[in-house]
């Protein structure tokens, strides 16, 4: 009757966060150390990860280590009171949750406003500012957009070819649109030899790169529809201290 008891709490913390849940929840909601490791080894408990568990019976959601993850960030905020101050996903994480691109999904991006370090070596914290316009909740998780991921894998110096084929994918599934994702793109034309802040010959070079049968289209509707100013103010882009890349007309 008591581990019924303590199982009917467990249940209620994991049911809306895809059958997991972290130590410091379980311990909040009275559940000792001793009990989880007790229910562990009788498999009513499976660790997923450091800290984090899921309970038997519950469906098995996808990308299950992401969001395992994504709550060890903080571990003691329940997944719906959570903000994009506990950490969003993006990078390669963020593509990977889109079906974007091709890039390897061999670590768990999250962006913070503020610095942090994490004892993982398969995470990586990334110290940037969004607005409330480049993320959304994508199956119940935080997540950049596809148009601030790009240029958010840009600025972690990705292969470009790899940045093109996650926008080539965003705009023709309409998970993004050409005017957005060139925005995004402004920062980071100085560093390719564009001119400053302009994010249409940025996504132009970018789009020549894997040649689409849609590629002039989008260049004319994110031409059209731009409302952001060629000249702009400094971003994490810009204020990178790698090196500058070759032009792309070199």
């Amino acid at each position: 009757m008591e581990q019924y008891a303590t199982v009917s709490r467990l249940s209620r913390i994991a049911e809306d966060q895809w059958g997991l849940l972290t130590r410091r929840q379980a311990s909040d909601a009275g559940v000792s150390q001793a009990t989880l490791q007790r229910l562990a080894r009788a498999s009513v408990l499976e660790r997923v990860s450091h800290g984090v568990y899921h309970l038997a019976g519950a469906p098995t959601s996808d990308h299950v280590e992401l969001r395992a993850a994504w709550l060890q960030l903080a571990p003691g905020v329940l997944a719906w009171n959570r903000t994009p101050a506990e950490g969003v996903i993006s990078g390669r994480s963020a593509a990977a949750l889109y079906g974007l691109g091709h890039l390897p999904a061999d670590r768990h991006d999250f962006t913070l406003p503020k610095r942090r370090q994490v004892r993982r070596p398969d995470v990586r914290l990334h110290q940037r500012h969004l607005n409330d316009s480049e993320w959304l909740s994508l199956r119940g998780l935080p997540v950049t957009r596809p148009a601030r991921t790009a240029s958010d894998l840009l600025a972690d110096r990705e292969d470009p070819q790899a940045v093109a084929h996650v926008i080539v994918d965003a705009i023709r599934n309409v998970t993004d649109y050409p005017a957005t994702v060139a925005d995004a793109l402004a920062p980071h034309a100085a560093r390719f030899g564009l001119r400053r802040g302009d994010g249409i010959a940025m996504l132009r070079w970018l789009l020549e790169l894997v040649p689409v049968p849609e590629g002039t289209r989008w260049i004319e509707e994110a031409a059209a529809r731009a409302t952001r100013p060629d000249t702009r103010g400094t971003t994490d882009a810009d204020r990178s201290v790698s090196p500058p890349l070759t032009s792309p007309a070199a």
